[in-house]
């Protein structure tokens, strides 16, 4: 028996890196997923590997149409929907006078806005569900500020509080998490080197080690966690560096 037999998962950002570890990992523990991106060639490649536990569907996070299509595709094709994972995001940065509004506008469009977007899209067959779960990928930027990232910090930290609000909001039908990873090795931190952060665990993480509280916070192991923060980061915000 799969921990998460039954469920039904829409996942945002599924076509690569912590997305695609995170549709592997339910797929294989009983769920069926709806993968949303708009990487359409990976995500139907993504689709075809997992097999018929998994439907891909373009998704653009800003768009609510998309969003209702995501979820319709999921109710219509597997029965229900009982999860989701708000896992798209970007990164971009400058100094504070150098950041382009549209730059500002951009991150905060998809990674706040489009996680709005998803929740309120999904709510109503997740309440139906009575036992639905919603994972917000934040970052352990959403519990510090760092210089240059100023859209990606604000909108993390918007993430977080965002989940909380409706975490009270959609109980007890809806449980709604967030998890804050540190450093993990996908397609978006390609260009940063393994030790630009003081890691205690001395390595930075993969896909997969954040796919495995995805599934736990989807599964039913997780019933009496609602607006609670996980954080994932190998002790980076636990560290104060020190000079010995």
């Amino acid at each position: 028996m799969g921990r998460v037999d039954g469920k039904v998962v829409v996942i945002s950002g599924g076509a690569r890196g912590m997305g695609a570890a995170d549709a592997a990992a339910l797929v294989a523990e009983g769920a069926s997923v709806v993968i949303g991106d708009i990487l359409d060639d990976e995500g139907r490649a993504i689709a075809a590997d997992l097999g018929d536990a998994a439907t891909y569907v373009h998704l653009d996070v800003t768009s609510p149409t998309d969003w209702a299509v995501a979820v319709e595709t999921a109710v219509g094709t597997y029965g229900s929907l009982t999860g989701l994972v708000n896992n798209a995001g970007i990164a971009n940065g400058s100094t504070l006078q150098g950041f382009r509004l549209d730059k500002w506008q951009q991150i905060v469009d998809v990674n706040l806005t489009g996680t709005f977007l998803g929740m309120q899209a999904a709510a109503d067959a997740l309440i139906a569900s009575q036992n639905g779960s919603i994972v917000n990928i934040s970052s352990i930027e959403g519990m510090r500020g760092t210089p240059w990232a100023h859209g990606y910090v604000a909108t993390k930290w918007a993430v977080r509080g965002l989940t909380k609000s409706v975490a009270a909001e959609l109980a007890p039908h809806v449980r709604v998490n967030s998890i804050h990873p540190g450093l993990i090795r996908t397609p978006m931190t390609e260009g940063i080197p393994d030790d630009m952060l003081t890691i205690p665990l001395g390595r930075p993480a993969r896909p997969e080690e954040i796919a495995s509280f995805v599934l736990f916070l989807i599964s039913d192991e997780s019933s009496y966690a609602t607006g609670s923060e996980f954080v994932v980061d190998g002790g980076v915000i636990n560290n104060i560096p020190h000079k010995f």
